[in-house]
């Protein structure tokens, strides 16, 4: 597949990275040109410098032969005019843009994305990305990390195993003697900072980092198993009140469960913004690391705090500040990948990275096969995918123990007439299920040739 992607910042970089390992024709355009130079001195990319709106440099980027264009500039609007060039002058079959601009996104004006309007074929908007992974990190106190799949039926728990974890040291093949009704399967180990595809005489030790794929309805037993609680927050205090900390309190607010937020905003423009859009939420105006504003915020009886402001080493120094006054749970937003390693030092719960949610979200329209969804694991570590098996697919009409799955790659999850089923190696395949596989990086290329149908990638 001939793919341009215009803009090399942190997440134009990460798809190209994605892309060209799995021998896609990649082409990166940005105006910067260190950032090309860095894309071309790191992967196997072809760099154009250049404006990506501008249609000689789509031309010379190789636009009238290209099969997708993802436009993922800083700029919204040289997004929307780049998709727009590319449809018009060069006729790409598909087209991808990232836009920031909540007013782009206000559902009474999505009529402006039609083909005789503005042809953009899929809008991703990392604000909202964001806000959703935020809000389910909220929801889930106990674990680190967690994506829903399967329309919500299933979810991907990531858990932190402590010594209070009461399987450690036990084979996972007895796990699933011990707890044959539950519907949860560990798919991913983490352990000195290597994630691996464990095998069922794998044991579990204290200070590994798991993934576990369970059914919905037994989320709770599963982290009653590994030692976690699932009691729901009461009361959340939001650090940053842009559009990500606004997304996150207006969800709150309509929730049936009531929650208790507030909401810490250091300019006051954005204060009153927030304050003028919420309805039950109190805005306090001022500087989320200050202790006093903290503990009127109520940060002693907080079920969690989410720092999601514009600066890394804010929302580092408001979480542990938080922890330290009594917060149960505190939540980073973090953009520099490097500064990840810090979390667990620093006691902060869990993170949630823009990049990674804003990648996943793209590779979702770009996976070869009936995919529905891809969830990326880490720093692009892994993948988690979600598809439906059709006809021409090579594991159609097959038992799981016939599929010659790679070896870091393991089926997490089947769903037959909406049913989920934890898989074995008993169970079909067939036409029409949608199953659910957690893939190491370096597998995911031959995840999608067993997905991939014959006639086209789409």
């Amino acid at each position: 597949m001939k793919v341009i992607i215009c803009g090399a910042g942190q997440v134009g970089w990460q798809i190209a990275r994605h892309l060209s390992g799995e021998n896609n024709d990649v082409t990166l355009v940005d105006n910067n040109p260190a950032l090309v130079r860095r894309a071309t001195d790191t992967l196997d990319v072809r760099g154009i410098t250049g404006f990506a709106s501008h249609p000689d440099v789509l031309d010379t980027a190789g636009a009238r032969d290209a099969d997708m264009i993802i436009a993922a500039t800083f700029s919204d609007e040289v997004n929307m005019v780049t998709c727009q060039v590319a449809h018009s002058v060069f006729s790409v079959p598909r087209k991808i843009a990232r836009l920031r601009s909540q007013s782009y996104l206000d559902a009474i004006y999505s009529d402006l994305y039609r083909r005789d309007h503005l042809p953009i074929d899929v809008v991703i908007s990392p604000e909202r990305e964001v806000a959703e992974a935020a809000l389910r990190r909220i929801g889930s106190p106990s674990t680190f990390d967690t994506e829903n799949f399967l329309s919500g039926d299933a979810q991907m728990l990531g858990i932190a195993l402590s010594s209070e974890c009461p399987v450690l040291n036990t084979p996972l093949k007895q796990l699933s003697e011990l707890f044959s009704t539950l519907r949860a399967i560990v798919v991913g180990v983490r352990r000195d900072g290597t994630l691996f595809v464990p095998e069922p005489g794998d044991q579990l030790f204290e200070g590994d980092q798991i993934y576990v794929f369970t059914h919905a309805q037994d989320a709770e037993r599963t982290l009653e198993i590994f030692g976690k609680t699932a009691k729901p927050p009461e009361r959340v205090i939001v650090i940053g009140g842009g559009n990500v900390g606004l997304t996150v309190a207006r969800t709150l607010e309509r929730r049936q469960q009531r929650v208790r937020s507030r909401v810490i905003e250091a300019r006051r423009d954005r204060a009153e913004i927030a304050a003028d859009a919420l309805e039950r939420t109190i805005v306090l105006h001022g500087d989320g690391l200050n202790m006093e504003l903290l503990k009127e915020a109520g940060v002693e009886r907080s079920d969690a705090v989410l720092c999601v402001t514009d600066d890394d080493k804010t929302n580092l120094l408001a979480s542990v500040r938080a922890k330290s006054a009594g917060a149960r749970m505190a939540i980073a937003l973090v953009n520099d990948p490097t500064l990840v390693p810090l979390m667990e030092p620093l006691s902060i719960d869990a993170y949630i990275n823009p990049r990674a949610t804003t990648v996943s979200s793209i590779l979702r329209h770009i996976r070869h096969g009936r995919v529905r969804g891809v969830y990326s694991i880490g720093d692009a570590e892994a993948e988690v995918i979600e598809a439906q098996v059709l006809s021409t697919s090579s594991i159609a009409g097959k038992a799981v123990r016939e599929i010659d799955f790679p070896e870091g790659a393991i089926l997490a999850a089947v769903q037959k007439g909406g049913k989920v089923l934890r898989p074995t190696g008993s169970t079909r395949i067939e036409e029409g299920d949608s199953i659910v596989i957690f893939a190491l990086a370096a597998d995911v290329p031959a995840v999608e040739m067993l997905l991939q149908v014959s006639i086209d990638f789409f």
